[in-house]
């Protein structure tokens, strides 16, 4: 297995994210050393979330709930998953899939010896989380997730299934609007939508990860910065161009060129989605689990993001756990709820640990 190593000068001078850097070295599957970042701040003897990213970010995204969660004395742990931020990243398609995320991260945590944690899980952070607690039980106190899910779809119509197939196998690669376009409808269709992000992030050997970040969460900048930026991305030039953001920069530091950028483009065909997926029987395993996990389970998702809209219902139907909570709908909080609404979804977690506490200890 081949794996890469982000140079540490493309982290220089990160707008706020002057974290000390945490770094676990684990074992792959093929016997070789992998560093995993991340970074612990608050105080240590305070309670412990464990805040988990997905694509295609990493624990940068974290930067503006950490000052609220330490504030009410709250200490928060954030890994980079492999593949992105700060850890090291296989360089091959193969090297990646569900289930090794799900290894690496319990051996990073295994590992640390964390207990005690309390995850805080969104989009693969709770994909990934979930089946992490699942395995590891004894070393979570709690658990709440937004804007995510534990797919698990073995009853898809087959004519959706062959539509997916015929898709994925000929149609052209989307551009970049076509995808976004398609990515806002997810909600309305069984998997055809979610397939142009697959197919897109796969097909893109140079995906403009900071480009992605910036259009979506940075809705005050000019439709003229914008498509200058977009032009100087298809034109190759990316790197120098001066309409980038610092946000852009930022969420782009990871991956100073495509080859570093294999996590990105390989998870999102990682997301059980059909029923002849590699992970279903894990999903199914792991949802029994669910059914029967009875600790503090919160959802607290966003009223807009049409990528997980309604993923809420099956954990608010089947986790004991979750009965009788005080589940959330933050509005506006699209689908990186950290970056659009950081305060609130940091009230939440604030509020769901101390008024849960006598049910964890009882």
């Amino acid at each position: 297995m081949k794996i890469l190593r982000t140079p540490e000068q493309c982290f220089i001078n990160l707008k706020d994210y002057p974290f000390e850097p945490n770094y676990t070295v684990i074992k792959t599957e093929c016997g070789n050393d992998m560093r995993i970042h991340h970074i612990d701040e608050g105080p240590k003897d305070g309670p412990i979330i464990l805040c988990m990213h997905g694509q295609p970010v990493w624990s940068y995204l974290y930067r503006k709930m950490i000052p609220f969660l330490n504030h009410q004395g709250i200490r928060v742990i954030a890994p980079d998953l492999p593949g992105y931020g700060k850890s090291d990243k296989p360089a091959a398609r193969k090297d990646y899939s569900y289930q090794r995320q799900v290894d690496w991260i319990s051996q990073w945590l295994e590992a640390n010896d964390f207990n005690n944690l309390n995850l805080f899980g969104q989009d693969w952070g709770g994909l990934i989380g979930l089946r992490v607690i699942a395995d590891h039980p004894e070393r979570f106190d709690r658990v709440i997730i937004s804007n995510t899910g534990l797919p698990y779809r073995p009853d898809v119509p087959e004519e959706i299934v062959q539509q997916v197939r015929e898709f994925r196998e000929n149609a052209k690669t989307p551009t970049l609007p076509e995808m976004a376009r398609k990515l806002r409808t997810t909600d309305k269709d069984q998997g055809l939508s979610f397939a142009y992000w697959q197919k897109y992030c796969w097909e893109t050997k140079d995906i403009p990860i900071g480009f992605m970040m910036s259009s979506m969460l940075e809705r005050k900048r000019s439709k003229l910065s914008t498509m200058l930026d977009l032009l100087f991305i298809n034109l190759g030039l990316k790197n120098v161009s001066p309409f980038q953001t610092e946000l852009g920069k930022a969420y782009a530091a990871p991956f100073p060129n495509q080859f570093y950028k294999m996590g990105p483009r390989a998870m999102p065909s990682q997301v059980p989605t059909m029923p002849d997926d590699p992970s279903l029987e894990a999903q199914k395993k792991a949802w029994e689990f669910y059914k029967t996990f009875e600790k503090p389970f919160l959802c607290a998702f966003s009223d807009n993001d049409p990528v997980t809209r309604g993923a809420d219902r099956e954990f608010l139907n089947l986790v004991p756990g979750a009965q009788g909570q005080t589940h959330s709908i933050v509005e506006g909080g699209g689908h990186f709820i950290q970056e659009e609404k950081p305060e609130e979804i940091s009230e939440i977690i604030i509020n769901f640990i101390s008024t849960t506490t006598k049910e964890v200890y009882k």
